[in-house]
């Protein structure tokens, strides 16, 4: 099973993308497929159809706030109810509204609230805040400029683990691959994890990890190596 981020990891690279779609076409394997993304729902689908992508068996999107199954993209509503006991949107955005250097994103989504930060600063002044006011949140700021924050109990690591658990799949032989900061929960859980060559600073700069493997090649390219690396014998 392959556990992926979608813009700047699987798709990114054409060539490489099609290298690794044949690839697994001609194992004798099936490989199960789980898109793991910050867009949101309609922003994923138009993304699957105009790189001609599988479809896959889950579609995690919003930074692990919404998850969808099925060739038919049904919203898992158990995930959803579980994370809004803790989520208080307003509380949020009021306190952004204190701080400047952060322009609200416009999302059709409530799951979670997301920002442009043009000054880095605002970044912390943000966190302070929010521990500050007790606002249960998860926050992460990713590529030096995107800064989200979410319910705590979700994220792409806490949905992905959520996916396995529920549908039985712990066991199966996993790669999970990323290329930025809200990557990282996810690449971190104790599975064979990759990190494409093109990934941000603040997963290249992350400390080694055996279970880490720091791909050359970008994009689908570097998923190529990694799984050469931990899955072929």
């Amino acid at each position: 099973m392959l556990a992926t981020d979608l813009d700047g990891t699987l798709v990114g690279d054409r060539a490489g993308l099609q290298e690794l779609l044949d690839f697994y076409e001609r194992q004798p394997y099936e490989v199960g497929l789980i898109y793991i993304t910050g867009r949101h729902l309609a922003s994923a689908r138009q993304l699957i159809a105009d790189e001609a992508l599988p479809v896959p068996e889950a579609l995690v999107t919003d930074v692990g706030t919404e998850i969808y199954t099925g060739p038919d993209f049904r919203k898992d509503a158990q995930w959803e109810a579980h994370l809004m006991d803790e989520w208080a949107p307003g509380q949020v955005e009021a306190l952004a509204r204190e701080i400047s250097g952060l322009t609200p994103q416009d999302l059709p989504v409530i799951s979670r609230r997301s920002y442009h930060v043009t000054d880095t600063q605002a970044v912390e002044q943000f966190r302070n805040l929010l521990e500050a006011e007790n606002v249960p949140h998860k926050l992460i700021f990713s590529g030096g400029k995107d800064l989200d924050i979410l319910p705590p109990a979700s994220g792409k690591g806490q949905a992905l683990r959520y996916l396995l658990e529920r549908h039985g799949l712990s066991d199966a032989k996993l790669l999970v691959a990323g290329d930025s900061g809200n990557d990282l929960e996810m690449l971190t859980l104790g599975f064979p994890s990759v990190i494409v060559g093109n990934a941000q600073p603040e997963l290249k700069t992350h400390e080694e990890h055996p279970l880490i493997f720091r791909a050359n090649r970008h994009c689908a390219g570097g998923i190529y190596e990694a799984w050469n690396h931990f899955h072929v014998d």
